[in-house]
């Protein structure tokens, strides 16, 4: 876990953000149990209630699964649908950008795929 939480987002999302991941880069693993919603207020100093929500958020989402006075578990796809979902959540929010501005400037594929490419701080030269 991160020692500190940042102001520039809500907290809920941030420890909601760590957990996802802690799956994808695999320092948590399917079967694995997380910190409760106690120990992220206890660790952050933060309401429970605050902790509860980005957990539970993981819950609805089929990464979590509560197993009643055990604690919280890592689901066996948690990493498959957290890939997916965050590729979606790139595509979304960049790609489709990208490919707007490139569209605005008449910017081919072929000419896209080779920037995309390129190595290096090569500025973009026409």
């Amino acid at each position: 876990m991160k020692n500190q939480l940042d102001e520039s987002k809500p907290i809920f999302l941030q420890i909601k953000e760590q957990l996802e991941d802690s799956v994808i880069n695999e320092s948590v693993k399917p079967g694995e149990r997380v910190p409760s919603t106690n120990e992220f207020a206890n660790y952050y100093q933060i309401n429970p209630a605050t902790a509860a929500k980005g957990i539970n958020e993981l819950v609805h989402d089929g990464i979590l699964v509560k197993r009643r006075g055990v604690g919280m578990f890592v689901t066996e796809h948690a990493k498959t649908i957290l890939i997916k979902k965050r590729k979606k959540t790139f595509y979304d929010n960049y790609m489709l950008p990208l490919k707007n501005e490139a569209r605005k400037l008449h910017i081919s594929k072929e000419e896209l795929l080779e920037m995309v490419n390129r190595e290096g701080n090569n500025s973009y030269e026409d």
